[in-house]
């Protein structure tokens, strides 16, 4: 059943054109502009280059979504099977399926919107001519690896995205960006290693690095200490992307540097790739590692779902000084846990549920990363203290439209029922309170138990960002807390800090006439960039089928060993 009726090899040249494009897009936005399509600058040329390639491939990939096979999700379309390096029979293999087709589109329409939100917002730093370039590259290596099926090609794809990410938080970061570029490369790259040993180690054991073949095999032709170690080297390097605690040490500052394009794109797509590599590569490949490290997993997912809410908790009170992109960081630690839960049940259902977390996810992170960037654009500040101290009325009372989207973002991101953070948390849980056989029933619904805390200390802590921050803290005398700043027409909210690496970021300074500024509410080009995001979520939230209906039964038969 398909929307409508495209060929087997048009499909397969627009799924080519998704992954290749953004790659021949990125190399011509190095290139001078043509002098007709100058514009106004060179700068806002090559804005709208990064605008239109992404566009191009959204509208691609959205031709595909109408092009697939609902009737089939399980198989795999679109497919193109080509020798590439004989000698290790590695091959440029491509397809997809229920599984990664929403991701594929989750990519291209966030990319697509960042690079419409910076051609009206360009972050500070060097020349957009490299960071448009450094975008598309991203897009590319992460659509990659949604769609590659060889085991060497996704650790090309995979590793492909670290360099355009290193140099987005390096070059266009905000405070300390030098020592948070350094920990995310640093970590990704060890973890990195590991992995490709565990990917080696698959490959010649089983004869083939074709993982649409060993998905078949389903671990058959892999003992179970080979499987076991595989596992762990393997899950070591995805767990560290995902990221898993205690691996995740370098995401809130990564995330706190980062410009709010860079923050959008780490958290709604390059975490997802994690979490993507254990359903594709581990659970249907090495199933019976999987089972031996399915209790640790699930341990230190709910761990993590903790974890995640109490630093939130922390950063959240009144005096902590907390960074509302940090705790925003803090909150992904704790929703990847639920993730990894699902994944860890080794189920239909908590695996179902993990793949519908992971699209939430990327929808209400990447609204709340935007929103949070337009608070500090406006601001000036993303101290959670300062944002409720100064602003009185706060954002209800002095920006509407945008107190009540970053109320309506948080709200999602809680998990409140009928919007899509609901679905993914719910089947997670269930998932876990009746686990896969061979695992153990009272783990695991311990482990659901303290997933289940997690979800309302989640609700506290977005609550009270709520009140703080949209509501403000009124004081007896109405006055700013000391220290605090005020409304005002600060310095682009991406600008680089000129400060030596670890040392104390500076206060902006603000006119005292500043206190009175209103700030501006939701702009047309901030509501073109947003909407998309919103409708998604509310759509997902009340109509699940729409995304269950292509993940069960692709995740029915890749648990199954290939059998439907």
């Amino acid at each position: 059943m398909t929307v409508i009726d495209i060929s087997p090899s048009v499909m397969q040249f627009l799924l080519a054109f998704i992954v290749v494009a953004p790659l021949l897009g990125a190399a011509a936005a190095l290139l001078p502009a043509p002098p007709g399509l100058k514009g106004t600058s060179p700068d806002q040329a090559v804005l709208r280059h990064g605008v239109t390639v992404t566009g191009a491939v959204l509208i691609a990939a959205i031709v595909l979504v109408a092009g697939f096979d609902h009737g089939h999700p399980a198989t795999m379309q679109a497919t193109t099977d080509i020798s590439w390096i004989p000698a290790l029979d590695v091959r440029i293999h491509l397809g997809i399926d229920g599984i990664s087709l929403p991701l594929l589109v989750l990519t291209a329409l966030l990319t697509f919107l960042c690079a419409l939100y910076s051609y009206f917002k360009p972050p500070a730093g060097p020349s957009p001519k490299a960071f448009v370039a450094l975008v598309l590259v991203l897009e590319s290596g992460t659509l990659a690896t949604f769609a590659v099926l060889d085991l060497l090609l996704f650790f090309l794809a995979f590793e492909m995205v670290l360099i355009p990410m290193y140099f987005l938080i390096a070059r266009w970061g905000g405070d300390r960006r030098q020592e948070a570029a350094w920990k995310f490369i640093l970590y990704t790259l060890l973890g990195s290693v590991v992995m490709l040993l565990g990917l080696l180690l698959i490959g010649l054991r089983s004869g083939t690095f074709d993982m649409v073949a060993l998905a078949t095999d389903n671990g058959r032709g892999l003992t179970t200490s080979v499987q076991v170690i595989a596992v762990l080297a393997i899950g070591l390097g995805l767990a560290v992307k995902t990221p898993m605690w205690p691996l995740h040490s370098w995401l809130p500052d990564a995330h706190t540097a980062a410009p709010t394009v860079g923050s959008v794109l780490l958290a709604g797509v390059l975490l997802k790739m994690g979490t993507y590599g254990f359903v594709r590569i581990l659970l249907p490949v090495a199933p019976d590692g999987m089972r031996t490290f399915a209790p640790y997993l699930a341990a230190f997912a709910v761990v993590g779902i903790v974890y995640g809410s109490l630093a939130c908790l922390a950063l959240a009170r009144t005096g902590a000084r907390g960074d509302l992109k940090r705790l925003i960081a803090y909150s992904s630690v704790g929703h990847m846990g639920f993730v990894l839960l699902g994944i860890a049940t080794m189920t239909p259902t908590g695996v179902n549920g993990a793949l519908f977390a992971n699209i939430a996810h990327g929808l209400i992170t990447g609204l709340l990363f935007f929103l949070v960037g337009a608070v500090k654009d406006r601001y000036g500040t993303a101290d959670l203290d300062t944002l409720a101290g100064a602003t009185g009325a706060a954002l209800y009372g002095r920006a509407p439209r945008l107190g009540a989207l970053l109320a309506f973002a948080a709200i999602a991101s809680l998990g409140l029922p009928g919007l899509a953070g609901f679905w993914g948390e719910m089947l997670t849980l269930f998932g876990a309170y009746s686990p896969a056989e061979g695992l153990s029933r009272p783990a695991f619904r311990t482990f659901m138990a303290v997933g289940a805390f997690g979800t309302l200390l989640t609700a506290a802590y977005m609550l009270i960002v709520v009140r703080r921050v949209c509501m403000g803290e009124h004081t007896p005398h109405s006055r700013p807390a000391p220290g605090a700043l005020a409304p005002a027409t600060p310095a682009a909210p991406d600008a680089p800090d000129t400060a030596p690496a670890g040392a104390t970021p500076r206060a902006a300074t603000v006119p005292a006439s500043a206190t009175t500024a209103q700030p501006a509410d939701i702009q047309p080009y901030e509501a073109a960039t947003w909407t998309p995001l919103v409708a998604l979520t509310v759509l997902a939230g009340l109509w699940p089928a729409v995304l269950l209906g292509l993940t069960d039964p692709a995740v029915q038969q890749l648990l199954s060993g290939g059998k439907s």
